[in-house]
């Protein structure tokens, strides 16, 4: 049996976060809207990431929800780190980027959220940044989610 925070289907979401004169996507499951009005966002980000770096030090970012068809960038996005190089100047990313709300965002993502950053409330290994929304669209209703991450062996759960 698997573990209970395992047992539901998570949708998968990157957050472009400002890095320098360029940016960094990462890859996020511990995502939830927690208001209806005004609209908000709780995002979990992990200590060491350079996403988490990237937050504390700007007020903006945008979520998106990865489609079906993005499951493929789930390893560069997620098992790799952008201290080095930001995950936006990847040229296996770079290719599927265009502007959107001043950000670099997924040509094929299901939604985009413009977020701004309201509180940060540090944890364990991970502090939750809350967001307000300034601005979404909908593109897709098919979602990229953890239970097709694990059919593909792209993650383990």
């Amino acid at each position: 049996m698997k573990r209970p925070w395992n047992l539901a289907s998570l949708p998968v979401f990157s957050l472009v976060t400002p890095q320098g004169a360029s940016f960094n996507m990462n890859i996020c499951t511990y995502v939830s809207a927690v208001s209806m009005q005004p609209k908000q966002y709780m995002v979990a980000l992990y200590h060491p990431s350079q996403s988490y770096r990237n937050m504390l030090q700007s007020n903006e970012a945008v979520l998106q929800l990865l489609h079906l068809s993005q499951a493929g960038l789930v390893q560069v996005l997620g098992k790799t780190s952008g201290a080095a190089t930001p995950k936006c100047e990847v040229p296996r990313i770079k290719k599927h980027l265009h502007l959107w709300k001043n950000f670099p965002v997924l040509k094929d993502a299901s939604a985009v959220l413009h977020l701004k950053k309201k509180e940060v409330h540090p944890c364990n290994d991970h502090s939750l940044f809350l967001f307000d929304v300034l601005a979404y669209r909908s593109l897709n209703a098919s979602y990229l989610d953890t239970k097709l991450l694990g059919d593909k062996k792209i993650i383990r759960i």
